[in-house]
Parts: structure tokens; sequence; C-alpha cells
């Protein structure tokens, strides 16, 4: 048995400590949005015996909270990563949120003992069910938290997929449930020793293969724009010139998705743990099913 840190009040860091509760004799603390970020000596208080710290947040606080980690002695950290490769992030990535400043500081604090993973399970399939990540307490602040403006539009059947990556092949993304993300976290704390990254997923498969899992649930045809690399670029472009931010920011979501950031061909961590994710259909017929 050991202690966990589980940091932040959104929907996957509930799933964590729900699992923890209710699937583990762990101990845990969840830190929440009270905490004060910028008091070193209170959060290496409330870190004293943490094991492991699991962390949903981002930014400057994460950047706090993993240096008081360090300081407390904590034996290993995940980041709040929770999407696709990092390796495969450009290095000035607009949509980087502060990540890649994290894992720097991770590095830096190795030397004093306190390692870390990084959770790799590409999108969640919560972009996609009724009222989008948001309604899972899930980006709440992220341009596409909300229903319908990642890549598809279930209730209204419509679609902006990129066909091809720059390879000419047809993009392809790893997805998982928030729910099942947490049960994987929680069912690694397990493990006897941990990598570098851990990689899983529900499912992998191409952008068209996803719409057309939502048409037969819906039973009709999905409106469909398919876009290039050309036409992602040239509307980028134009959303610039004309100071749409949230519409350029958008699109390169759509454009990292073009470019497979979220997809990984292997996984390492579905083959160490019984975790049975679900699937996305299966989501997508549950979720909106309870929606009607």
């Amino acid at each position: 048995m050991i202690k966990v840190a589980v940091v932040g009040t959104n929907g996957l860091a509930q799933y964590i400590a729900n699992t923890l509760a209710t699937q583990t004799s762990h101990q845990f603390v969840i830190l929440s949005r009270r905490v004060d970020y910028s008091n070193p000596a209170d959060l290496r208080f409330k870190l004293a015996g943490v094991d492991t710290v699991i962390s949903t947040i981002s930014g400057n606080p994460q950047l706090a909270l993993i240096d008081a980690a360090a300081a407390a002695h904590v034996r290993r950290f995940v980041p709040s990563e929770f999407g696709g490769p990092p390796s495969l992030r450009p290095q000035n990535d607009l949509l980087d949120n502060g990540r890649r400043a994290a894992i720097i500081r991770l590095h830096q604090h190795e030397a004093s003992g306190m390692k870390f993973t990084i959770f790799t399970c590409g999108i969640l399939y919560e972009r996609f069910g009724p009222g989008g990540m948001a309604a899972s307490q899930i980006g709440l602040n992220s341009i596409i938290g909300q229903e319908g403006e990642y890549l598809m539009d279930f209730r209204r059947r419509r679609a902006q997929i990129p066909y091809l990556n720059a390879s000419g092949q047809p993009a392809t993304v790893c997805m998982t449930s928030a729910n099942d993300v947490a049960r994987f976290v929680v069912a690694a704390l397990d493990l006897p020793s941990w990598p570098r990254e851990f990689r899983l997923r529900g499912e992998r498969m191409s952008m068209r293969d996803v719409v057309a899992i939502a048409e037969a649930i819906q039973g009709r045809s999905f409106e469909i724009s398919g876009f290039t690399g050309t036409s992602l670029q040239d509307s980028v472009t134009y959303a610039r010139a004309v100071g749409d931010r949230a519409r350029e920011t958008r699109l390169h979501h759509l454009i990292a998705t073009s470019e497979n950031r979220y997809d990984f061909v292997n996984t390492n961590l579905n083959q160490l743990v019984s975790v049975h994710p679900e699937r996305l259909q299966d989501f997508l017929i549950r979720v909106w099913s309870s929606a009607a």
C-alpha cells in the first residue's frame, strides 16, 4: 500500500480518485484548486509521506507542484499529459500548454531521486459525447472543450476530418475514455517498475472510421468536410489574418491529428494490467442513449 496525491478537481482527477477509493487499498489525498501553489512550504507539507503524485493541472501551478514534490522526496511523479506521445510534438507547439516546461523541470529533478512517467492515451472519447469534454469537467478552458468542437459533432451529424497525413496515408488516432485512463493509471500503481512512458488505448482507427461508427449508430450519413494538409494551412492563415484565434486553435488541433500526433502503433500498458477498455462504439451508444 502506498500514499498517492491526486492533484486537480477536473473530471479525470475525479475518476482517478474514485478508482483509488473503490478498487484499491492505497491511501490518497486530493489537492484541490484551493491549494496555494505559490506557497512552497504549504505544498511540501501537503505532500509529506506521498509516494506518487498524479497531476492533472498545468502551467505554473504544475511547475510549483513538481518543485514541492521533489523537495518532499516524492518517489515518482505523473505529469499532466494524457494525450499523444510527447516525442511527436513540435518544439514550439501552439497547443503545448506548459507541458514541455514541466518535462524539462522533471528531468532537472531526477538527479535528486524523483522519477517521472508519462501516460499516453491519445484523445479522450469524451470529446464526442453530449456536452463534449466540458460535461465531464475536463478541458473547461480549452477551445475544443465543448460538444462538437473537435473533429465530429455527433448531435448535428457533421464532421471535419483530415483524410490523409503528410505521407498520403489515412490519418489515424488512438482514443480512450477518461474513466479507462483512470483505471489504467491506478492499475499501474501495483506494477514493480515504471518506464519513462506508458502507452495505453481503447481504440486505434482512421478518422473516417471514427465517423463511420457514428454514422452507423445514428443510422444516417454525416455531412463531412474533408481537409488536406494544404487546405488546413490555408484555413489557419485566413483565421490568423482575420484575428479569429479560437478558429485558429481548433484548426491546429486538426493539424495535429492529421500529423498523427495522437497516434501510436504499440502499447505497453494494456498488456501489463487487467483493464479491458471500452470500445468507441459502446461508449457512444451508452452516453448518447442516456442523453436522449
